[in-house]
């Protein structure tokens, strides 16, 4: 008789061995599986909030220089010597900051944009996943998960509100430059969300074994790309309507962000409006690549920390 409870027990202790096991592989599988078809892993507030803040101030850190450049060759037209806009380059731009600066330089500034980035990035996942949530919920879409109309829209609308969402978060007490910038980031992270989400599920659904980090740089590289040439133009105008008038510079813009459109096209035209996009390009296509690969990275390591938020 105590043989056999032994034996019983020793049975038993396999099976719950065996069974934990099983479940323990169920578990990782469902986590890979949600990470794979972009469903969001169970992650808190917190660490949320922290993953896109992370992301933003990494991303900007490395793409830094890329984004001075960006700046320097939007303002170029503001000059009335034409012939130093004909002779602009990338590289002589950069040599020349290095020589009169130093290489430093380029960061010149960097800790001031991540106190502005950090939190900015930060609303902006944290709204985007809310956002998606509420919309999939709301127009009943949770059995149409996978349909490319059904997706696009929610993502496209979702990263267009998040987008304002966090420009108004993080701009509460700027009124007028949150309002030249509302302009132009509502429709860029729109953009930027929807291109990178429907690649992903498209990427996902063909090479399913993938690595998600290396998926999610490519499609966030290429999303960054489309955001940039699709609003390059109203940031630009932005950036100048913002300058105008600073170290002694002549008003020329004087009649809105119309008129300052046609301003533009008329003395420089059409090419005018992508003044300095190339630099642009090789800021966004590692800077959002990295933003998007950082955070979902993080939110796949903190979704497996307890939390009571």
């Amino acid at each position: 008789e105590g043989g056999q409870r032994a034996l019983n027990s020793a049975h038993g202790a396999v099976v719950d061995a065996g069974a934990r096991k099983f479940l323990q592989q169920q578990q990782q599988q469902q986590l890979e599986h949600s990470s794979k078809q972009g469903l969001n892993p169970q992650i808190g507030t917190v660490q949320q909030l922290l993953a896109g803040g992370i992301a933003g101030a990494f991303s900007k850190t490395c793409t830094a220089p890329l984004a001075r450049l960006t700046i320097l060759f939007q303002v170029q037209g503001m000059q009335s010597d034409v012939s130093a806009l004909s002779k602009a380059s990338i590289w002589r731009e950069a040599s020349r900051i290095i020589n009169e600066e130093g290489f430093k330089s380029f960061w010149k500034g960097n800790l001031v944009t991540i106190a502005h980035r950090l939190p900015y990035t930060a609303v902006n996942f944290y709204a985007y996943e809310r956002y998606k949530s509420f919309l999939q919920s709301t127009l009943c879409l949770e059995n149409q998960r996978g349909k490319a109309g059904a997706d696009l829209g929610v993502h496209f609308v979702g990263g267009g509100l998040a987008g304002m969402t966090a420009a108004s978060a993080t701009y509460p007490l700027d009124l007028v430059r949150t309002r030249l910038a509302a302009q132009g980031v509502g429709p860029s992270i729109a953009i930027s969300f929807s291109v990178y989400e429907s690649l992903r599920s498209y990427w996902q659904l063909q090479r399913p074994d993938d690595s998600t980090i290396m998926v999610s740089l490519a499609c966030g590289s290429l999303s960054g790309i489309a955001s940039s040439t699709a609003t390059f133009p109203i940031d630009l105008v932005r950036r100048r309507m913002q300058l105008e008038g600073a170290a002694g510079r002549a008003r020329v813009y004087k009649t809105g962000l119309a008129g300052t459109f046609r301003h533009i096209i008329h003395s420089e035209g059409l090419r005018g409006l992508y003044r300095g996009i190339l630099p642009e390009y090789y800021k966004v296509v590692p800077g959002v690549g990295i933003v998007f690969m950082t955070y979902e990275t993080l939110k796949m390591l903190l979704s497996s920390i307890p939390t009571g938020y």
